[in-house]
């Protein structure tokens, strides 16, 4: 028999970055954005801005961003828990969620992450291409879409208005 793949990704529990395990069901009802993140990469920095420009607008209507930092791409989140903490909300002065450090790439990936790619695969095939690499999923949990680093989360703005109910 098939291993049982969880069916939402409320199925899934997770880390924090304090360690602690955060039930995805927690988010039920809301919609998400989820995003590998890094300190030290030349999107940093717009994509930290922006993302906190749509989380202050939309976090009090039904919008949470789940933050995930990964050093697969170039070693650009070396840093321990701590620091990535350090970083994102003293330096990006981040107030969503930001989860333990994970893999989204190769055998060890994060199962929330092999969940995300199976529902909405890349350009490159399931892979995720880069740091800052956004999931979009509805109220109900299913991941309606997948945005390239490059694209600005202000740029995604509507597609989060759409799933909110906002017009």
């Amino acid at each position: 028999m098939a291993e049982e793949l969880p069916k939402s990704i409320y199925d899934y529990t997770i880390k924090d970055i304090d360690g602690n395990d955060v039930s995805l069901s927690s988010y039920s009802g809301k919609v998400l954005m989820i995003v590998n993140v890094a300190s030290k990469c030349g999107l940093t920095h717009s994509n930290y801005k922006e993302l906190n420009i749509l989380y202050e607008k939309y976090k009090n209507q039904g919008f949470e961003i789940l933050a995930f930092p990964c050093n697969q791409f170039a070693g650009q989140e070396p840093g321990s828990n701590d620091e990535i903490k350090e970083v994102a909300c003293t330096m990006f002065k981040a107030e969503f969620p930001i989860f333990d450090k994970v893999e989204v790439n190769g055998k060890n990936a994060a199962p929330i992450y092999k969940h995300l790619k199976s529902e909405k695969g890349g350009i490159l095939g399931d892979s995720i291409k880069w740091n800052f690499t956004k999931f979009l999923v509805d109220k109900n949990g299913k991941v309606v879409e997948r945005y390239a680093p490059t694209t600005a989360p202000l740029k995604i703005e509507k597609d989060i208005q759409n799933l909110l109910g906002i017009s």
